[in-house]
């Protein structure tokens, strides 16, 4: 794309896989209203863009993956201290959606989603993370929605997101006191995949999406779509569900030819139809 490395976020392409870095780290990665704009608008390609099958979202720098809302230009925007300054400030407060689109609140990108936490995920920065399916550590990253200590509310999807995907009664101590944990805490929980060295986070998750986009990228689609919209349903409705989703896959090109090529010991080649 045609952003530069002094935009808030970078968008590059690296196969099938997008490789997304927030790029504030001389703000800790902190979203402004320009960064979650744009955010909001990449997600959309991510989601319309046929050749990605897989997204990455990092961050620059190795102190924060994103230390949540800008607590100077973000949070008065909201709340109306602050006066919109430029065209950023006036389409976050426009559309308000495009804030919960680039949080991934309100917003599907349709294509599994790895968190590559490159440093400290807080705040907003955990609510992003919370948005993808899966997610990377480094050893030194801290993670926590921490907006309670400074009397405002999570609002990117903690309160529903956190006790379902963490056991409740830790959601609820992180959720209320605002602490922080390490990576190990978190990956003990389940909530990382993977915690690796510092400065590996790129890496290790490239390898995880490598191995996700190899796949078919319809069945991939299908699953991770079911595999959400079942989630939380009675056993019953939600297996009819999953037929729904499933049933179309059979019917496609790529589900041809995935046994075809084990058949014949080869590397199969997905064209995602």
């Amino acid at each position: 794309m045609g952003d530069n490395q002094m935009a808030p976020v970078l968008f590059e392409k690296h196969g099938h896989v997008a490789l997304i870095t927030l790029n504030r780290p001389e703000a800790r990665n902190a979203f402004n209203p320009e960064m979650l704009v744009r955010l909001g608008g990449m997600w959309e390609e991510v989601r319309d863009d046929d050749d990605i099958r897989v997204a990455i979202v990092t961050g620059a720098g190795d102190k924060a993956f994103c230390s949540g809302a800008d607590l100077g230009k973000l949070i008065p925007l909201i709340s109306g201290a602050r006066q919109p300054e430029d065209e950023w400030d006036r389409k976050a407060l426009e559309a308000p959606d495009l804030i919960g689109n680039g949080l991934l609140r309100t917003f599907d990108a349709g294509k599994p989603v790895v968190a590559a936490l490159n440093g400290h995920a807080i705040a907003g920065g955990m609510e992003l993370t919370q948005g993808t399916d899966l997610r990377i550590g480094v050893e030194s990253a801290k993670l926590g929605v921490q907006e309670v200590k400074w009397a405002i509310f999570p609002g990117g999807g903690s309160t529903v997101r956190l006790p379902k995907q963490i056991p409740y009664a830790r959601a609820m101590e992180l959720l209320l006191t605002g602490d922080l944990i390490t990576a190990q805490e978190a990956y003990d929980l389940g909530f990382l995949n993977r915690v690796v060295p510092d400065g590996q986070a790129v890496e290790a998750a490239m390898e995880l999406a490598g191995k996700i986009a190899a796949n078919g990228p319809i069945a991939v689609q299908a699953i991770r779509r079911s595999a959400r919209a079942c989630q939380g349903r009675p056993e019953e409705e939600a297996m009819k569900m999953e037929s729904r989703f499933a049933a179309p896959v059979f019917r496609t090109e790529d589900a041809r030819e995935g046994p075809r090529a084990f058949m014949e010991k080869r590397k199969p080649v997905y064209k995602g139809r």
